[in-house]
């Protein structure tokens, strides 16, 4: 098992759980739906979270984590796009930023997971239960945009 390789994989996924994070917490900041706010951060919290294993994971590699998503600006984004659904201000928009983020971020577990003969086992049960987690919150979100839809006919 290479360490670098699983550096690597695991601070691609760290920076992109810390835009995830932000981009939770922005969008709890602006939505004025009292219970998507809380919703919103409570999921914000949860990217922390994940932030903070994937970092343990690496400190444990006697490695220094990477501590800043988004001051890398050659990594895919997608996170980042809820901004402009922020400026748009209607939960729709930022529920389907949510989505696109959080099928970003399945997309990018399966790509590291790829190659989880290359990571030790415990980096690999970490993955999976975050990869899981966060399709269980994409299928949570799908069904509050349907419910947003709803409210707009």
């Amino acid at each position: 098992m290479e360490t670098i390789k699983t550096e690597k994989y695991l601070n691609d996924l760290l920076e992109k759980t810390y835009d995830a994070q932000r981009g939770y917490a922005n969008a709890a900041e602006v939505t004025e739906h009292v219970q998507l706010k809380r919703w919103l951060a409570q999921q914000g919290a949860r990217r922390t979270e994940f932030a903070a294993s994937l970092s343990g994971e690496i400190k444990n590699m006697n490695k220094e984590p990477d501590n800043d998503g988004s001051m890398k600006g050659d990594l895919h984004r997608s996170w980042m796009n809820i901004k402009a659904a922020l400026s748009l201000n209607t939960d729709e928009a930022i529920l389907e930023e949510c989505i696109t983020g959080e099928k970003a971020a399945v997309e990018e577990y399966n790509e590291v997971l790829e190659h989880k003969s290359e990571l030790p086992q415990t980096v690999v049960s970490i993955l999976e239960a975050q990869k899981d987690e966060i399709k269980s919150t994409l299928n949570q979100v799908k069904s509050l945009e349907d419910i947003a839809e709803f409210k707009d006919l």
